[in-house]
């Protein structure tokens, strides 16, 4: 296989695996629809840069730790179940205070709109705390990096594939969120686009708990 082979080849696999509708996709969207676009890049940002990191560790083989021991991943498994089940109870408890807390959900809405790193903090520890990234990478990243190639460098450059067509992917749905954004000035909507998102995030909290 050449390296050109395997570029090819890489990009399709993760170019899938980025368009199957997932946390990250409803995490942008979300964010991009209720008008915080700074905000949505810093999400964009924070999960491209977990994606480094991942690929960065399997290409020094420091990821095949995490999947060797089993006290590691179950550390991590709990972290970002944790994490990814007080973000979506976070959204829907909002959701329900009544018109008092929805006028201060409204409020901080406004407060947090422009914040960069508060969406690149989102999104990095989003990537970050699934260990299931790390095991993909694992186990995927080093059956395309041809024999006799050089380990590090190949594997961050499949990464930079997986990280370009995140970003292409990204850009697209920052895009349609702009429809729904006329949409989103009811209030009812919003609370609806809150409630299915923070279905959708404490769904994936509770699938990492369960270990599925």
């Amino acid at each position: 296989m050449t390296i050109s082979t395997a570029l090819w080849s890489f990009a399709l696999v993760v170019g899938l695996l980025t368009l199957t509708p997932g946390l990250d996709t409803a995490l942008v969207l979300r964010t991009a629809a209720l008008g915080r676009r700074r905000r949505a890049w810093g999400v964009v940002l924070g999960i491209q840069s977990g994606i480094l990191i991942w690929g960065a560790l399997t290409s020094l083989g420091v990821t095949a730790l995490l999947t060797a021991s089993q006290m590691a991943y179950e550390i991590l498994r709990w972290a970002g179940a944790a994490y990814l089940l007080w973000m979506g109870a976070r959204m829907l408890v909002d959701t329900w205070r009544g018109t008092r807390a929805e006028g201060a959900a409204e409020k901080r809405a406004v407060e947090d709109a422009g914040t960069l790193y508060e969406g690149w903090r989102q999104g990095a520890l989003t990537n970050l705390l699934n260990p299931k990234v790390g095991v993909f990478y694992v186990a995927v990243l080093p059956q395309f990096i041809p024999a006799g190639a050089p380990h590090f460098t190949t594997g961050l450059l499949l990464t930079c594939v997986h990280i370009l067509l995140g970003l292409l992917w990204s850009i697209a749905l920052i895009a349609f969120a702009r429809v729904l954004r006329g949409w989103l000035q009811r209030p009812a909507a919003r609370r609806t686009l809150d409630r299915v998102t923070g279905t959708v995030i404490a769904g994936f909290g509770l699938k990492l708990a369960l270990g599925d």
